[in-house]
Formats: structure tokens, C-alpha cells, sequence
């Protein structure tokens, strides 16, 4: 298991190699200026983080009063997938329109890059980082 400061330093250097990613990608992709798609980015970036702790934290509530337990199956998880990503599109779309003076339909195309590129950077940077700080062995196990 993983320590606190590993998480710590997981979760900041995340956040940080995105960012420096997203940016200048965003910027070129959208034609918008690197100022303004930075401001998107760390507001989302925030956004994002608040939500998963308010939703996860309701989501949690609602199935122990309605199930009786948090074990998910998969399509409890398929649904809190579901459903998180729903809720941060209604907070990030409005958001994007408003900050970056353009219609819905294309904060929507926005946010839904931003949601792909999140989705294989995660992916990509959980394996580097796993590679680069093995989670340690304990109790003997084996890998």
C-alpha cells in the first residue's frame, strides 16, 4: 500500500504534468489564448477535485441508506461513473461557455476533449508513475 506522502507526491505531480500538457495542447487545438485555456484548466482542475470529494462522499451516503453497504458491483460503478461525469459536464460546460466567450456546443467539444485527454493521460502517467515508484511489497507478497 502506498504511503501518504507517496499519495501526496502522486496526486501533486499529476495535477502539474497535466497542466503543462493541456495547455499548450488546448491552446493550439482551440485557437484560444494560453492565458485564458490555463484559467480553464486549473478551474477545472479545481472543479474537478471538489466535485469527486462531494460526490463520492453523497454517492456513498445514498448507497448505504438504499443498499445497506459500499461494496459497488460493476454496474454500480458503471453508474457512479456514469453519473460523475454527468454532473462535472453540468459544472465544467457553463463554466468553459462563460470563460471563454463561446456557445455551449462547443464548451461541450471543450470539455469533452479535455475529458479524452484526462482519461489516456491517467492512464499513462498511473503506469509511468507505477514503474517509476513501485508500490512496495508487503507481507511477503508477490506481484
Amino acid at each position: 500500500m502506498r504511503t501518504a506522502r507517496d499519495r501526496i507526491r502522486h496526486a501533486i505531480s499529476f495535477e502539474v504534468i497535466a497542466l503543462l500538457t493541456v495547455v499548450p495542447l488546448g491552446t493550439l487545438v482551440f485557437d484560444v489564448h494560453a492565458g485564458a485555456f490555463g484559467v480553464v484548466a486549473v478551474v477545472s482542475t479545481f472543479l474537478a477535485m471538489a466535485w469527486n470529494y462531494w460526490f463520492n462522499l453523497g454517492f456513498d451516503r445514498a448507497m448505504l441508506r438504499r443498499l445497506g453497504t459500499l461494496r459497488k458491483s460493476f454496474p454500480i460503478r458503471m453508474l457512479h461513473a456514469a453519473l460523475f461525469e454527468a454532473g462535472l459536464l453540468l459544472l465544467l460546460v457553463p463554466f468553459i461557455a462563460w470563460y471563454l466567450d463561446m456557445p455551449l456546443w462547443r464548451a461541450l467539444v471543450v470539455d469533452l476533449a479535455l475529458a479524452g485527454f484526462y482519461f489516456v493521460y491517467a492512464l499513462a502517467f498511473n503506469w509511468a508513475y507505477d514503474v517509476v515508484f513501485p508500490v512496495p511489497l508487503s507481507d511477503g507478497a508477490a506481484r
